[in-house]
């Protein structure tokens, strides 16, 4: 494959075409939500219950299993009274303000309480995508690989805040995009470049994982950046919820892994945050990261949530709610095959293929009680739509038997 700089290539290479996106999936998020499967508001009433008003002015309490708050932390009395309490200390909710700037004084206790959590130096963001959208282009620019801008290559199924950058980072360098977890195609480019940086999800949104420890191997042998999003990781491996990725990283990550992670989802709170090695490159991050340089911070009570949700990672409770995720997933693999049945990680998607039969099904789903994801293209390719469902810590095994039976009942119709 020719590099961008390489005077042969006659055309530019295109990494986006939102046109042919549209048109190909606009029809199937009509019937979506013709079929009241997406943009739903509801009220929460405990647990993983949400209440759905229905047209004739009634209400249906729903189980919902398409939050990602794996722990079941993000209604968590802690957490919530966290967040109050730093709000109404401060007395405002958010200052705009880059974070060149002003900074609140929690925050910077978030920050070092974050760091020495996860053996990193975490740098925190407003959002992942921002995070995401900070890191890529200063990564292609060579900044961080001693000026030689490395060849960017993407797994084909990274998240879309990581492939949104796509465009903006072949402006710096070449990028590639290799088949999902094809770790001979990134030796191969490895071999035949010096300077390499990968960019993949530690756990993927659909379902399955990055192998960390081969990747890791090619890192020793060629000197591999990576730069992995742990979004649906953290929280919910490690003993100290570090993190499906960090947790089989031993020490420091140096100075050419970085890794990026939620601070929702597993971790109970609002925000995002990338776990650096060195401080060459937090000094870059918050001088150079867009969103760090011309952003503002995460709120005041997602600071205070998230110092709570720190505080509750270092007791016993963690583990605990870790094992009780473990059962779960385990009665729903019972239940329901999938691909992912025997895995840890709370993922799992059941594939339909049609996209109109898997609107259906989870339309049936819905009848029944349990409010789970249609996923269908751009979230999966072409033919494999299906369900998506993500069982939690505070599900009871009654809310999972009953989905099970209206999965496999949707399935049979």
């Amino acid at each position: 494959m020719r590099s961008q700089t390489d005077p042969g290539q006659t055309a530019p290479r295109h990494h986006r075409n939102t046109a042919s996106l549209i048109q190909t999936s606009a029809g199937h998020f009509a019937a979506a939500h013709l079929n009241g499967l997406m943009s739903l508001y509801v009220e929460p009433i405990g647990g993983r219950l949400v209440e759905l008003p229905s047209p004739d002015g009634a209400s249906q309490p729903i189980a919902d299993f398409v939050r990602c708050s794996y722990l079941g932390l993000d209604n968590h009395p802690a957490i919530v009274t966290g967040g109050m309490a730093l709000m109404l200390r401060y007395g405002c909710l958010h200052w705009s303000c880059a974070r060149t700037r002003l900074n609140f004084m929690a925050l910077g206790e978030l920050e070092d309480a974050l760091s020495e959590l996860f053996d990193a130096r975490v740098t925190t963001f407003s959002t992942v995508l921002a995070a995401n959208m900070s890191a890529l282009p200063l990564i292609a620019s060579g900044a961080l690989t001693e000026g030689v801008k490395p060849v960017m290559v993407f797994d084909r199924l990274a998240h879309a805040t990581l492939a949104f950058n796509k465009p903006v980072v072949a402006e710096e360098t070449d990028v590639r995009t290799i088949a999902h977890n094809d770790l001979a195609a990134l030796e191969e480019i490895c071999e035949t470049h010096p300077c390499v940086a990968y960019i993949c999800d530690g756990v993927y949104s659909m379902g399955g994982s990055a192998p960390v420890q081969k990747l890791l191997e090619l890192q020793r042998r060629f000197g591999l950046f990576l730069y992995i999003d742990d979004a649906h990781g953290i929280s919910i491996v490690g003993d100290r919820g570090e993190g499906f990725t960090r947790s089989q990283i031993r020490g420091s990550l140096g100075d050419r892994t970085i890794i990026a992670a939620s601070l929702g989802k597993g971790f109970g709170a609002s925000g995002g945050m990338l776990m650096l090695g060195s401080p060459t490159q937090e000094e870059l991050f918050r001088r150079f990261g867009l969103a760090h340089a011309f952003s503002a911070s995460i709120n005041v009570a997602a600071i205070g949530a998230a110092l709570a949700s720190q505080a509750l990672h270092r007791t016993d409770e963690l583990g605990a709610r870790q094992a009780r995720l473990a059962q779960n997933v385990a009665l729903f693999d019972e239940l329901v095959p999938t691909a992912q049945a025997g895995s840890p990680l709370p993922i799992r998607t059941v594939v339909i293929g049609d996209e109109l039969a898997a609107i259906g099904a989870a339309r049936l789903v819905l009848d029944a009680g349990s409010y789970v994801s249609a996923i269908f293209f751009p979230t999966v390719a072409s033919g494999r739509a299906g369900l998506r469902i993500c069982p939690t810590a505070d599900h009871t095994f009654d809310q999972i038997r009953a989905l099970a039976a209206a999965i496999n009942g949707a399935l049979e119709r």
